[in-house]
């Protein structure tokens, strides 16, 4: 064999596309932000397991993709708890019938749900000589990613507990519509009242 006729070293075999997939399904690239509060700690890649590398430090967690948080806080309660497979599982096909509903980039929709389902303010406690009094305060961009994974993987739980609805469609409804804004998703809702009584507060 000539040095012509040999494989270039850096071809991918079988003529492979280099891009990974999320699920071998979703491209993660070309994924568009509205909230730039929110861009920096909405990480978007094709790994749905890192293994808990980012454990070791406090706010690493932002470095992991959106997905596998997203497969975290659905199995951190109820009968779902420590079953990372099963939670990934629900997750994959939920994304197959959002696509199904939109015909968009289910990573996408996340992506877009996520930034609707994040409350901007929220109320602490605030104590003047033994009298707790409420205060409203702006929510950091991390904690707005956090409570919007919450109300999703929530939203999720509540629709498909003790009901005909399996958790993947009880899933793809909280996706859709909180991605619409559509105030009576869960979701939405959830921040929605945060804000509500945050306004109070004032």
């Amino acid at each position: 064999m000539s040095e012509s006729d040999a494989p270039e070293p850096d071809a991918p075999a079988g003529g492979a596309e280099t891009e990974a997939e999320l699920f071998g399904e979703w491209s993660v690239d070309d994924i568009e932000y509205q909230d730039p509060s929110t861009k920096r700690y909405l990480e978007v890649t094709p790994v749905a397991h890192t293994m808990g590398r980012h454990a070791s430090k406090q706010f690493r967690k932002s470095e992991i993709s959106v997905v596998e948080r997203l497969i975290n806080r659905l199995m951190q309660d109820g009968s779902n708890t420590g079953k990372k497979q099963q939670a990934t599982r629900i997750v994959r096909e939920a994304f197959r019938r959002v696509h199904d509903r939109t015909d968009e980039n289910p990573v996408q929709v996340l992506v877009r749900a996520v930034e609707h389902a994040a409350p901007r303010e929220e109320t602490v406690r605030l104590k003047y000589g033994g009298i707790s009094v409420p205060k409203a305060v702006d929510v950091a961009p991390q904690r707005r990613v956090d409570q919007a994974l919450l109300f999703l993987a929530e939203g999720a739980r509540r629709a498909s507990f003790k009901s005909p609805t399996d958790a993947a469609e009880a899933l793809a409804s909280q996706l859709v519509g909180a991605a619409e804004g559509d105030v009576q998703t869960y979701a939405v809702s959830q921040k929605e009242e945060k804000e509500r009584v945050a306004a109070a507060a004032r």
